[in-house]
C-alpha cells in the first residue's frame, strides 16, 4: 500500500476530505521526524514506538578500493511494535492474506 492508498482510505472510512487526511498525514510524519532528530522518541499505545537507536563506532571497509573507512557513532531512526500489534499480525490467517505478487 502506498501513501495515496492509505489517504483514500482513511477519507473512504472517516467521511473526512482526501485533502484533509493528506495534510494531517503529512503533518505527522514530519512531527515523527523531527522529535527523532531532536532525540524524543514517541510512544503510541496499542501500535509501537518510534526510537533513535545508537550505533557505536566502527571500522568499516570499502571493498571497491580495499581501503578501511572510519564509520563514527550515529543514531538511527527505528520502530518498535507494541505486543498487542505483534500478536495481531502473528495470528492472522494466511488465507486471508492477499498474494501481493499479484499487485505488481
Amino acid at each position: 500500500m502506498r501513501k495515496a492508498d492509505l489517504i483514500t482510505k482513511i477519507s473512504d472510512k472517516t467521511g473526512i476530505p482526501k485533502v484533509d487526511v493528506m495534510v494531517t498525514l503529512e503533518t505527522m510524519l514530519k512531527e515523527i521526524k523531527e522529535s527523532l532528530i531532536a532525540g524524543e522518541n514517541i510512544y503510541i499505545r496499542g501500535f509501537g514506538s518510534f526510537i533513535t537507536k545508537k550505533r557505536a563506532a566502527k571500522i568499516g571497509r570499502n571493498i571497491k578500493k580495499n581501503v578501511a573507512v572510519a564509520i563514527p557513532e550515529h543514531f538511527i531512526p527505528a520502530f518498535k511494535p507494541a505486543k498487542e500489534f505483534v500478536r495481531e499480525v502473528k495470528n492472522k490467517k494466511l488465507e486471508d492474506i492477499p498474494d501481493t505478487d499479484e499487485e505488481n
